[in-house]
């Protein structure tokens, strides 16, 4: 089996697709334009989805308030000095960065909406560029 999506609960998923669309590259591959407003978007490989939408009848998590390590979403990062830079005048907010020993750089930030995203750089890249 292969991991199609992971789905967050968000207070605002039409502008939150849209900043993650000019942002951070990701594509639209579906979107409601009615309630909840579902939107699916797909990194730059097509491989992997979230799913994002506003469902009212469940509690949005506090994303804000949360420890970032408990919920975030990851993204490989060839710069993320620069990547950090970029997402900060397009209204992300920094966490915090951690440098590994083994020359891995984690930089973790908030979206505008609080969801934790990370930007790494790992020493040794965990994904495959091909299909297994």
């Amino acid at each position: 089996m292969k991991l199609e999506h992971v789905a967050l609960n968000v207070e605002n998923p039409v502008e939150m697709a849209q900043w993650y669309v000019n942002n951070v590259g990701m594509k639209i591959v579906s979107k409601q334009e009615v309630a909840p407003f579902t939107h699916f978007l797909a990194d730059d490989s097509g491989r992997i989805m979230i799913e994002i939408y506003c469902n009212p009848t469940n509690e949005v998590p506090p994303y804000r308030s949360m420890n970032a390590l408990l919920v975030h979403l990851a993204f490989v990062s060839e710069n993320p000095d620069n990547d950090k830079d970029r997402l900060l005048k397009a209204g992300a907010t920094f966490d915090n960065e951690v440098r590994l020993d083994n020359g891995t750089l984690l930089i973790m930030m908030r979206d505008p909406w609080g969801v934790a995203i990370q930007l790494c750089k790992r020493a040794k890249p965990m994904l495959l560029d091909k299909e297994v």
